[in-house]
């Protein structure tokens, strides 16, 4: 009972590793606001654009922008700032674009391809957190579930931590298996004794 923490790490086989795709968000926000801002701008500068073909004068607006850029120059702090401003946004919506987002879904397998289906990560982790409990001399589990790696930290008040961490080595590494994982992430089991008060 002197042993105060005892770890273990378990790194899946390549073959255990099925088709991946994750779920792609449909980002409905950021496309709205695009194309919102998008539509103003463009109906602004037709609309102005009509006014002057039908022999009436540029806007105000229009003719103050047009003054101030070819007045100021390149390194002027305004000029630099909005340069800046439309980079920020443009690799913004390209890495909106490019990258799936839903992080928090863990695509399953697929056993056809008419049906593809997710969990949560976080109900992931209610799922091996209720079987670490199951495993006799546990007392508290703390269960993270990330992409690539399940951590999990458990409290042991009776029993060897040695052979605590083997029974949660073994549940924990059924339990991934059940949850029918397409990818399936290495374990990290971390068993450790109560803090004396």
């Amino acid at each position: 009972m002197r042993q105060s923490t005892s770890t273990a790490r378990y790194e899946p086989r390549a073959e255990e590793d099925g088709p991946a795709d994750r779920f792609w968000s449909e980002r409905r926000l950021p496309a709205a606001l695009v194309a919102a801002v998008v539509l103003a701008a463009a109906g602004l500068l037709l609309y102005d654009i009509a006014s002057v073909r039908a022999d009436r004068p540029a806007a105000g607006w229009r003719r103050d922008l047009a003054d101030q850029l070819a007045t100021r120059q390149l390194d002027d702090a305004w000029i630099v700032a909005g340069a800046v401003a439309a980079l920020l946004l443009g690799v913004w919506l390209v890495v909106l674009a490019v990258t799936p987002g839903l992080r928090r879904l863990l695509p399953m397998r697929q056993d056809g391809p008419e049906m593809r289906a997710g969990i949560e990560r976080a109900a992931a982790a209610v799922v091996l957190r209720d079987r670490a409990l199951n495993v006799s001399g546990v007392r508290t589990v703390r269960v993270i579930v990330g992409r690539r790696r399940i951590r999990v930290w458990a409290q042991a008040h009776f029993r060897e931590l040695d052979v605590v961490r083997s029974d949660l080595d073994a549940v924990l590494d059924d339990g991934i298996r059940d949850l029918g994982l397409a990818r399936r992430p290495a374990l990290a089991v971390f068993v450790r004794r109560p803090t004396k008060r």
